[in-house]
């Protein structure tokens, strides 16, 4: 996707944090914005906001629910066509040790971390595929790559997630589509949703984080990951004994104890 200019792009979770942000960037390219978003008055707020820069247009939707991903997906297509771009950002985090979850805490964080960008995915990919052309991103995490301490749900939700997202890209490629699929795994990022986080590595910043994926986009880049460290994760988990990652991630890097304090983003 070499130019964003006069293209549909969908953002998930579009009305805060880096989802708004990219929407804002996207804009600036000559974009057409769509936003889902589930917190009406941000979405409204929002809105309202971007409109002044591009043509923004907004849904409501608990993309938790199937019946409501369908329901607004209908109406975005009538009312949009097909869209070019799909960018599944939208995710939750419950910050707390496995035996402390509900089962309404698993069930949520994996209908939409996991399950949602598949069943969104699903509705607009068959334009994109009768068009031969389009672009998927979807936003993962690092923590799909390192197990940690009270992120049990959330690390397995992006497990799921990148292991889905890379294998649609191979299903787009082995079908001779002109698909482009990212995957991005970005380390903590300063929005909000991990407050309380203490880490020796840098928290990402949410406007540098933006720019690089929709830059990722734009250069049909496969796998973004942030900081640029992460990209040896998985070679040093095949080439260290588990003892020895453990030690160097958990004991040096404090990885394993960065969310000892994590309160997450407080609700209006």
């Amino acid at each position: 996707m070499n130019s964003l200019k006069n293209k549909k792009v969908l953002i998930t979770g579009g009305a805060s944090g880096i989802g708004k942000i990219m929407g804002r960037i996207v804009l600036e390219k000559g974009a057409e914005l769509i936003i889902w978003d589930i917190n009406l008055e941000n979405l409204n707020n929002t809105v309202n906001e971007l409109s002044k820069i591009g043509k923004t247009s907004g849904y409501q939707v608990d993309i938790s629910k199937l019946e409501e991903i369908k329901s607004t997906a209908e109406e975005t297509k009538t009312i949009h066509g097909k869209i070019d771009i799909l960018i599944n950002n939208a995710g939750i985090i419950v910050g707390k040790y496995f035996t402390e979850h509900t089962h309404s805490d698993i069930q949520t964080t994996m209908d939409i971390n996991t399950l949602a960008p598949m069943y969104i995915t699903n509705e607009f990919l068959p334009g994109m595929m009768e068009a031969n052309s389009g672009h998927i991103c979807n936003i993962a995490s690092s923590a799909g790559f390192i197990s940690n301490p009270k992120m049990s749900v959330y690390a397995a939700s992006k497990w799921a997630m990148i292991g889905w997202s890379d294998s649609l890209r191979l299903e787009m490629k082995q079908q001779k589509k002109n698909i482009g699929v990212t995957t991005v795994t970005p380390y903590y990022i300063s929005t909000g949703m991990f407050d309380g986080v203490k880490s020796l590595v840098p928290i990402l910043n949410p406007e540098k984080v933006a720019k690089k994926i929709i830059k990722a986009i734009e250069s049909n880049r496969i796998i973004l990951s942030m900081p640029w460290s992460m990209r040896f994760v998985r070679f040093f988990q095949g080439l260290f004994p588990i003892w020895l990652f453990d030690w160097f991630v958990g004991k040096v890097l404090g990885v394993y104890h960065t969310m000892d304090q994590f309160t997450g983003r407080k609700e209006k």
